[in-house]
């Protein structure tokens, strides 16, 4: 029999928060991803649209900006999702999901130190 294996979801990602009414915003996410809890986000400058945060590009959503706190599939069209989007919040560092061009641990450790400049701490234990 295989093992049950359960998805992330929101309390995997997110360990403390001041206050949800606070950190907390709902944004518009492009379509063409299913994007999966603990996605690190940047937003691109023209739209306001958010996106998986790249290493790389020029249209600001190269800067993770935000943390999706649940699953959404915007496979077909721009969607609502629920992040983090300012802190004081901490954030499991293992349970984040960053763009395909994030693919080492220097560009990890960036998109980490873009993440606090928000107040969004990610933490190995918490």
């Amino acid at each position: 029999m295989a093992p049950l294996v359960q998805p992330a979801s929101l309390g995997d990602v997110l360990k403390y928060e001041v206050n949800s009414n606070y950190t907390r915003e709902t944004i518009t996410l492009l379509a063409g991803i299913a994007y999966p809890v603990g996605s690190v986000l940047g937003r691109i400058t023209a739209s306001g649209i958010y996106t998986l945060a790249s290493d790389a590009g020029v249209d600001g959503a190269e800067v993770a900006a935000a943390v999706l706190l649940y699953s959404v599939d915007a496979m077909l069209a721009d969607t609502a999702g629920v992040t983090i989007a300012r802190g004081p919040a901490i954030i499991s560092r293992a349970s984040l999901t960053y763009d395909a061009s994030v693919d080492d641990a220097a560009k990890v450790s960036t998109k980490i130190t873009e993440l606090a400049v928000f107040g969004i701490i990610a933490r190995d234990t918490a």
